[in-house]
């Protein structure tokens, strides 16, 4: 049970770092999923807490809870990031931050393991980039001369 708390932990406090600003923008996103294209050992190593998850559950059905905690907590950081990007008027309200959050915590893992498998980051870089294209398309167009604003 430590080791799944120490897991999540490193992933939690990485992914709430002043690195991503709380992802409140589609730039955000797309940094996160370069940092990870980018990552050398992303095709060795996967995803630690993913990796860990699917061995332990087989022989340990008691760390179900615990590791539901921790995905929970993983998804709800870009769920809240996707309703601060609502409520800044970056993405509109037809948009489902928990479905969205659930997309992209799922495209990580999928790409993070065919990633891995396959020794080639295409697949996660895919996933990434194509759950990512789906959250723009709720993207709201800045109103005429916004930009210059800026």
């Amino acid at each position: 049970l430590a080791v799944i708390e120490w897991q999540a932990e490193r992933i939690l406090t990485f992914h709430r770092s002043k690195r991503f600003t709380h992802f409140d923008n589609l730039d955000t996103l797309r940094d996160w999923a370069d940092f990870y294209i980018a990552y050398d050992r992303a095709c060795q190593e996967g995803c630690t807490l993913g990796s860990l998850a699917s061995e332990i559950i087989k022989t340990d059905l008691n760390v179900r809870t615990q590791l539901t905690t921790a995905f929970t907590q993983w998804r709800d950081i870009f769920r809240d990031g996707l309703e601060r990007m609502q409520n800044l008027g970056h993405i509109n309200t037809q948009a489902e931050p928990t479905q969205l959050a659930h997309l992209l915590l799922a495209a990580f893992q999928g790409g993070m393991l065919l990633a891995q498998v396959t020794r080639d980051i295409t697949p996660l870089r895919d996933a990434l980039q194509t759950a990512i294209d789906h959250v723009e398309t709720f993207a709201l167009v800045p109103a005429p001369g916004e930009l210059e604003d800026r």
